[in-house]
């Protein structure tokens, strides 16, 4: 455990270091008002910092740089603000205020709301399909052979699919191919589609037949929208971690298990290695529930270098998953 003054070195090295990005020497940080000691004591105090791992010196003439230790001991210290700065709270408010629409495109302009604001990768992950509850199933004649199913879910979302139908089905066949899915399908949620009882007509059977197959691939759908990855190439010099974080972020399956993961562990931080996805060693990752009439339907989160404005971050991941959950809960269009 640190003392009173080596937190605040400690501290002051990390937000001069996130600032500029350039080893900090003692002499600076001496003369800052949060510390208040001589640049002998300074010095002193940050070689004991770094002979217990939470500062590195990348040069022997060089300042010292946080470790990821160092960066888990000022996280885990600080008041999270839980208040935006001006701007960026207007930019919040006005951004929710003016949403209207399906569930996909708010989820997809969120994570370009939050990446604008961080200045980092950014991650929403929406409702689990399967969980959700169908609202409302509609078929339209598209042409003699084809028909779209359209189908309202209780998350917001509409999904669409195209089924093929042979030419002898009439309009009627598909009306009744839509009150008769409609009574087995309505209020109950995509992870129970099965099938429905026959009609005894064989051609409303395979409007039906067509309609449960094409909405079973929908099962398992997570939304999940990644915004600012370029943010992520320009934070890093090495290539070879650049290619590495760019590859494993178009694994939305990654994505998902990581930001769920955090969340499972009770962490709204994870710094480097701690949150255990190697090829983003390099990374931290903040990320927060969104919560909608009290149940967890999705996460907000942000990826990062290690280097990164936590305070800025841990507060902006948490203004925008709060709006997102109430925006959800109160129906987005």
């Amino acid at each position: 455990m640190l003392d009173e003054r080596k937190t605040a070195i400690l501290k002051a090295v990390v937000q001069e270091y996130v600032a500029t990005g350039l080893p900090v020497g003692s002499t600076h940080i001496a003369t800052l008002p949060s510390v208040k000691v001589s640049s002998a004591t300074v010095r002193n105090e940050m070689a004991v910092l770094e002979q217990e791992g939470y500062l590195a010196q990348p040069h022997t003439s060089a300042g010292r740089i946080p470790t990821d230790k160092g960066y888990r001991h000022f996280v885990d210290s600080i008041t999270p603000q839980g208040v935006l700065a001006a701007e960026e709270a207007s930019q919040v408010g006005d951004f929710f205020k003016g949403t209207h629409g399906r569930l996909e495109d708010l989820l997809r302009h969120t994570t370009t709301l939050l990446a604008n604001i961080t200045h980092h990768t950014a991650v929403v992950v929406g409702p689990e399909a399967e969980k959700t509850t169908v609202l409302a199933v509609h078929i339209s004649r598209v042409t003699p052979r084809s028909a779209t199913v359209v189908v309202v879910l209780s998350n917001h979302n509409v999904e669409n699919e195209t089924i093929q139908m042979s030419e002898d089905i009439s309009d009627d066949h598909i009306a009744s191919a839509v009150q008769h899915v409609s009574r087995h399908l309505v209020a109950k949620s995509l992870g129970d589609i099965g099938s429905v009882p026959s009609t005894n007509d064989a051609h409303v059977d395979a409007v039906c037949f067509a309609t449960i197959n094409a909405l079973s691939r929908h099962r398992n759908d997570q939304p999940v929208f990644v915004g600012g990855a370029s943010s992520l190439a320009n934070a890093f010099d090495a290539v070879d971690i650049v290619r590495d974080v760019l590859s494993t972020i178009e694994q939305q399956f990654v994505v998902v298990t990581l930001l769920q993961d955090l969340l499972d562990r009770g962490l709204s931080v994870a710094i480097g290695a701690e949150h255990g996805v190697e090829p983003l060693s390099a990374c931290s990752v903040v990320v927060s529930p969104v919560m909608a009439d009290g149940e967890i339907v999705g996460s907000v989160g942000v990826l990062g270098p290690t280097r990164m404005n936590y305070p800025q971050a841990l507060t902006t991941v948490e203004v925008v998953s709060e709006q997102l959950g109430r925006h959800i809960a109160e129906g987005v269009s």
